[in-house]
């Protein structure tokens, strides 16, 4: 059987298509397995919004320390503030991974620290508002070694 053109480039496009299979993100999950997993642990219906922020290395060495930095858009008045900020990490062996408390008029909805991460997964924060709102936002972090031994 002798190669044609045809064989040639049906091969190619198929060894391509493969490759990009293969070679693409594995965390373009839906934000439904986001929005299940809180609705599990909370009860209720969290809301993705930009109000809060979660920045993460989309990549880290060690799963031992990986820098995180948090913040909310709030005035921080008795009528609008935060009341608590919690972080998940679905693939830890203990799920929650922080949790932080705020006061109105008293403090700023930041916080920057190092977490440990098991295994390359979405990392999710989850915002509760003096108001009862729950704000989500999540970041994508691959860790090269399981942080949690």
């Amino acid at each position: 059987m002798s190669l044609t053109r045809r064989h040639m480039l049906a091969s190619t496009i198929g060894t391509v298509a493969c490759a990009v299979a293969l070679l693409a993100p594995k965390h373009t999950r839906g934000t439904d397995e986001v929005e299940d997993f809180l609705f599990r642990i909370t009860g209720r219906k969290a809301t993705p919004s930009n109000r809060l922020r979660l920045v993460m290395p989309a990549e880290f060495s060690t799963g031992y320390t990986v820098p995180m930095s948090i913040s909310v858009d709030s005035p921080m008045t008795e009528g609008d503030h935060v009341k608590s900020v919690r972080v998940f990490a679905p693939k830890n062996p203990l799920v929650e991974v922080a949790q932080f408390h705020f006061v109105p008029g008293r403090s700023l909805p930041r916080v920057s620290t190092r977490v440990r991460l098991a295994a390359p997964q979405h990392v999710v924060a989850l915002a509760e508002m003096s108001n009862g709102n729950l704000l989500t936002a999540k970041a994508w972090v691959a860790v090269a070694t399981n942080g949690c031994l």
